[in-house]
């Protein structure tokens, strides 16, 4: 037995002096891109030689003064398996399974993360998934202060239907598209963050490039103890309006039958996180209040207070007073003796905590508007909206490290490990966490792709998915983020072997995450066909051109028309325009399709200056399209200002 654990303890000794390592990215079932030199790093002991062969070749490296080695491969055609060693005097290391092919970068925020599971017909799908030349490698999220040399964790997966639906949907769908149609392998580098804004995704060099991001650059935290404190600062700020901490005794004050919440933090429902209510990632104590308006019949009688659910401790008051405490699983229906209520209006409070089941959630609520009501007998009030949110800042709080707590930090955690391994372009799908300030995307996204580029030294091809529909159908006059969101992502078209999917007419106006990623895989798939692969494909839909107004009529242009311009619409007409005369303010036109072109115009002849199409947050009548049957991109003729201009990162 002393000599097992004496032989144990020498192979544990042995194995940490072993300092030969490849970057993680190098391990087996790894798709390498062909036709481009290809880089291989790890590290190894300082000044020790390194030795390693692909494919027939071998190269030499010797480790620097930090033990990091490198060595770059002359290019190779698809096509494997290969081997790779990797050798250095006191140990050896063998990647096996190694295919040439395609290797995409899949980055963004939630709607490139949802999986092929959560997709639509995955039942289906998973039966036509048995491509082992399709590879998966999943990034972990992980944000850090300073750019990250390797990443910690991850593996190369093969299509499968075991295997696929933890895929990045959208990468699944273009991967399969273009194996079916190249015979190629196909790796997927899968690196995407729900909810993430651009600024995360940006080194630090880039922001300080940039006039409007460089005191942000300047000012970055280097701890996250700073970096929460930062954060703490600001959130206090947006919620009290003072940089002041409130007192246990101010904060009791919130409970009282007089206290005033109305100016507390806005958030309509309470169901859901409270990151994604303006909270961000906020991890302690809070409060959450409205005022409910009971009817006299309900006074005399007992009734039910429906919570939702939340496992934490709950402290709940009406009109100042305690009516319950404690912990409740499951859907909290609570049960209140009759004249708990007045007539007319009630002050309800609830102190509680973090899910306790599920800590990574925080403070928030689960559940559907249904779960949120007083009942009685025979009457019901519907507590679904109208609710107040206040984190307890007196009492101990900390702040999760997630994606949008500091910029730059995403990028050190998930992009910096990744570079310099060879791709032949990136998938982008993103957005919708920058609406509010899109004006500023206008230069904040090209500013991100000619970064990567930079820290990869190659002008790779990207490609994106302009924002789907989601959200309401206003009309021009009330103006729109996400179409000026939408026309900042057009906007940047203007840069080299970039490529755009219009997806307007496949969203969800009540789901920002739609389901539908088969269309949106295969309208990326398209371009990658048409710029990389040379095959003659429409690759675009019908684009903004030009504009020619006559007296009565605006003439608009469009380039990618195909076969010519149609409308899906069961009844044959085209909507979604709008035109405005000399006074700005805009009207629904009337439009025609006539070749190449579609003619706007007002039935009670107003002289148009300015036409916009589809500019909604879900333009849900916009029905023109090509005849490949790829939908028309919103657009606007004019360049009046905004909801965003202004709107800057902080």
């Amino acid at each position: 037995m002393k000599r097992f654990l004496l032989l144990s303890f020498l192979l544990v000794q042995i194995q940490s002096f072993a300092q030969l390592k490849l970057a993680r990215l190098f391990s087996d079932h790894v798709v390498l891109q062909r036709q481009k030199p290809i880089p291989v790093w790890g590290w190894a002991k300082p000044k020790e030689k390194v030795t390693v062969t692909l494919a027939g070749q071998k190269q030499i490296a010797t480790a620097d003064a930090s033990g990091k080695w490198s060595v770059k491969f002359t290019p190779l055609e698809a096509g494997g398996p290969h081997q790779m060693t990797v050798t250095a005097k006191s140990e050896k290391l063998e990647v096996n399974d190694i295919l040439m092919g395609e290797v995409w970068l899949c980055s963004g925020q939630s709607n490139m993360e949802w999986p092929v599971k959560q997709a639509d017909n995955f039942k289906v799908e998973k039966k036509n998934a048995d491509f082992p030349q399709i590879r998966h490698f999943f990034v972990a999220h992980d944000v850090t202060m300073q750019p990250q040399t390797d990443l910690t964790s991850g593996e190369w997966k093969m299509s499968n239907e075991e295997n696929v639906g933890n895929f990045t949907a959208i990468g699944f769908f273009f991967a399969r598209e273009l194996y079916q149609k190249l015979k190629i392998p196909i790796g997927l580098l899968h690196s995407s963050w729900g909810g993430s804004q651009l600024e995360g995704w940006l080194s630090k060099e880039a922001m300080l490039t940039h006039e409007e991001l460089k005191p942000v650059a300047q000012n970055l935290p280097k701890t996250w103890e700073e970096a929460d404190a930062i954060l703490d600062l600001k959130t206090r700020k947006q919620l009290l309006k003072t940089e002041v901490n409130p007192t246990v005794a101010d904060e009791k004050k919130y409970t009282e039958a007089g206290y005033d919440f109305s100016k507390w933090h806005n958030a309509g429902s309470p169901i859901g996180q409270w990151d994604w209510k303006g909270i961000w990632m906020f991890r302690g104590k809070g409060f959450m209040a409205r005022t409910v308006d009971i009817p006299e019949e309900m006074v005399g009688q007992a009734t039910t207070l429906g919570l939702g659910i939340q496992d934490s401790f709950n402290e709940i008051y009406i009109n100042g007073q305690l009516v319950s405490q404690g912990i409740m699983e499951g859907m909290r229906k609570i049960t209140l003796p009759a004249n708990t209520w007045k007539s007319g209006n009630n002050k309800l409070v609830i102190k509680f905590g973090n899910m306790v089941q599920f800590p990574w959630y925080g403070l928030g609520i689960n559940g559907t508007p249904d779960d949120l009501f007083v009942s009685a007998k025979d009457s019901k009030v519907s507590l679904a909206t109208g609710w107040y949110l206040m984190p307890s800042f007196a009492e101990t709080h900390t702040y999760n490290h997630s994606s949008n707590n500091v910029a730059t930090t995403i990028y050190n955690g998930m992009i910096a490990p990744l570079v310099p391994f060879a791709i032949r372009g990136a998938l982008w799908y993103q957005g919708e966490s920058n609406a509010g300030r899109a004006y500023q995307y206008r230069q904040t996204f090209p500013l991100m792709i000619n970064d990567w580029r930079q820290k990869w030294k190659d002008e790779f091809s990207f490609y994106f998915v302009q924002l789907s529909s989601y959200g309401a159908y206003q009309n021009s006059n009330d103006g729109s983020d996400w179409a000026e969101l939408r026309e900042a992502q057009t906007m940047t078209l203007s840069l080299p072997k970039t490529g755009m999917a219009v997806t307007t007419d496949v969203g969800n106006p009540k789901d920002i995450h739609p389901t539908n990623k088969q269309d949106v895989g295969h309208r990326l798939a398209l371009n990658a066909l048409k710029s990389n692969y040379g095959l003659e494909v429409l690759h675009s839909g019908p684009m903004y051109e030009s504009v020619h107004f006559e007296e009565d009529r605006a003439v608009v242009t469009f380039d990618y028309t195909g076969e010519g311009l149609m409308v899906k619409d069961k009844f044959g007409y085209v909507k979604g325009f709008e035109i405005a005369g000399e006074d700005k303010v805009f009207y629904y036109a009337k439009a025609e399709i006539i070749g190449d072109k579609v003619e706007v115009y007002h039935p009670k002849g107003q002289k148009p200056i300015a036409v916009r199409y589809g500019w909604a947050n879900a333009p849900e009548d916009a029905n023109l399209f090509n005849s490949e049957g790829l939908p028309a991109s919103p657009f606007r003729t004019d360049d009046w200002k905004g909801k965003t201009e202004g709107k800057k990162f902080e």
